[in-house]
């Protein structure tokens, strides 16, 4: 196939995709940790490197998949398709019927899964069975042979739990004799003289097993303000954090949203305690019930242009000095990169891992440990 057609027929189709998942999402859609997904549509196989004369699209096919997710960006799939091509020895010529059945294991990569189409590119290795029929060349029986195959697509949003992909697949066959004729035109898809096939596919994918929900897309969810708090959200938050039943108080919790935003803008001076903003043991990693707090710490950033800060980090008094610090560093920078994630401009800010010093609470108990497991602005 000619280079400059398959990279316009590559473009188009990437587009299509993109331009149909536009603001097609449901509020009732939600990313989880992991989860287990099937997936099954049609595809339209075309002959890349091959000796055969192919005019036009020849081709079509079916495939099912199912598919393991491990993380937000990572998963796995094993995907079968029965595929149909034809060509012809030359033009006018005998024509050569190719049927295959193959099955593929293939590693996902989601490029942005927290946007409302999800881009992705897959590699990975597969086995595929093959007969060619009227071929001068190759045996009328079923052979098989590997294939090694990389792709690129889209996933977007139909409706919850249902979400519609476009794939374009390549796929190098490790024999030249895939298309019924000894001998390749071109080289393979890798360069090798090997026969090539892509398919261009649509589908579905339905996930019918969600792990917890991911808080990896919080940090995208823009500024708010002290009006637009989200208690529906914060009540999810402190029910799935507390350690006994807990009543949640609106009004304290507004009150609180009130007085601190007011109370830094007003005095830029020495330290600024993110009261409510604490780590887990051992980790950097931030909790979600920070992220209200920290968003409203950078809306006095972005309101107040002139303000530098240096982002402290501390520790609890587990461990070696040396490893306090590291971990404080490790936690000053997480709340440094949400703040630019925010808009806030990362020349505004420095970090430093203060560790266990100067704690701010007893660390005889979980609760005071936790506590000084913080994070303090110094106003520069």
């Amino acid at each position: 196939m000619n280079k400059t057609k398959l990279f316009f027929i590559t473009f188009a189709f990437l587009m299509l995709g993109t331009a149909f998942g536009q603001d097609n999402t449901s509020t009732e859609d939600w990313l989880a940790k992991n989860s287990w997904a099937f997936g099954f549509g049609l595809d339209a196989p075309q002959y890349i490197s091959t000796t055969l004369y192919v005019n036009g699209w020849r081709g079509y096919g079916v495939y099912a998949s199912i598919q393991r997710n491990f993380t937000e960006h990572v998963g796995l799939r094993f995907l079968g398709n029965y595929n149909f091509m034809q060509g012809q020895v030359v033009a006018g010529g005998v024509k050569i019927n190719n049927y295959s059945i193959s099955g593929d294991f293939d590693l996902l990569y989601y490029l942005a899964p927290c946007e409302p189409v999800s881009p992705y590119f897959t590699v990975g290795v597969g086995n595929i069975f093959y007969h060619v029929a009227h071929s001068p060349e190759v045996a009328n029986n079923w052979n098989d042979d590997f294939t090694i195959n990389m792709g690129f697509g889209a996933e977007w949003h139909l409706a919850q739990d249902w979400k519609l992909t476009t794939e374009l697949g390549f796929h190098q066959v490790g024999t030249s004799k895939f298309d019924g004729i000894y001998g390749t035109d071109g080289g393979g898809l890798l360069g090798d003289h090997t026969d090539s096939y892509m398919t261009a596919a649509v589908g579905a994918v339905y996930y019918f097993g969600k792990g917890a929900k991911s808080h990896y897309c919080d940090l995208y969810n823009g500024i708010t303000g002290s009006s637009q708090i989200d208690y529906a959200k914060v009540e999810d938050i402190v029910k799935k954090y507390q350690t006994q039943p807990t009543e949640v108080d609106y009004n304290r919790i507004a009150e609180i949203d009130r007085e601190n935003a007011p109370k830094v803008a007003a005095s830029f001076e020495g330290k600024w305690v993110l009261i409510g903003v604490n780590f887990d043991f051992n980790k950097a990693t931030l909790r979600p019930e920070s992220l209200p707090i920290l968003s409203n710490a950078a809306e006095i950033l972005l309101t107040h242009p002139d303000i530098k800060v240096e982002i402290q980090g501390y520790t609890d008094n587990i461990g070696t000095d040396k490893y306090n610090k590291k971990l404080a560093l490790e936690r000053a920078d997480a709340v440094r990169d949400f703040m630019v994630a925010k808009g806030v401009d990362a020349s505004r800010m420095t970090t430093v891992g203060i560790g266990k010093s100067n704690p701010v609470s007893t660390n005889k108990t979980e609760n005071g440990r936790m506590l000084n497991r913080r994070i303090e602005f110094k106003v520069q």
